[in-house]
């Protein structure tokens, strides 16, 4: 799992919770710039959010395991993924090493989920959510329903993380669903 500096850190701060909670093994890695974010946007240290991972890989390591093919992951998910980031995967740039884990989710046909956190949305946005898109990602703008009518932001952000879960493949019950 990556984190990039789009506002928003709180939802990779709660799917993080749900991932451990759900007992998966995780890799993150969080940008210099989410570093910052959270500490402003939250009032989680980054210590904390790394002690939700597994493992915990530096931005720059492009050697570290997440960034090889052969490493078997079963999906990536960026949350929240800046738009500096989307460019980078939708043109294969591996600037960093949470780019790089994505490009090889892609190209080893595994289940990428990019939480794009951006308003108003260009044209070059929307492109480049093209571009994965029909590479083979699922893009999931940071876009929570009210369907559930949370009480409270923390209902709000819980529910949306359980649906990035969701589009990742991890079965679980830990959020609410749609009821008539």
């Amino acid at each position: 799992m990556g984190i990039t500096g789009a506002s928003g850190a709180v939802y990779g701060v709660k799917v993080l919770e749900l991932l451990k909670r759900v007992g998966a093994e995780v890799h993150l890695s969080i940008s210099r710039v989410a570093e910052k974010v959270i500490e402003t946007e939250t009032n989680y240290g980054v210590s904390y959010v790394k002690s939700l991972a597994d493992f915990v890989w530096d931005e720059r390591d492009l050697a570290a395991p997440p960034a090889s093919g052969s490493f078997g992951i079963d999906a990536v998910a960026v949350v929240p993924c800046s738009t500096k980031t989307l460019a980078a995967i939708a043109r294969g740039l591996s600037v960093n090493l949470i780019a790089r884990a994505a490009e090889v989710g892609l190209k080893e046909r595994r289940r990428v989920v990019l939480v794009v956190r951006e308003s108003p949305l260009s044209l070059v946005h929307i492109k480049n959510m093209e571009a994965v898109t029909l590479a083979g990602a699922i893009v999931m703008p940071a876009s929570p329903g009210f369907y559930t009518r949370p009480a409270t932001l923390e209902e709000l952000v819980t529910t949306f993380a359980g649906r990035v879960l969701d589009a990742m493949g991890i079965r679980h019950d830990l959020t609410p669903r749609w009821r008539r």
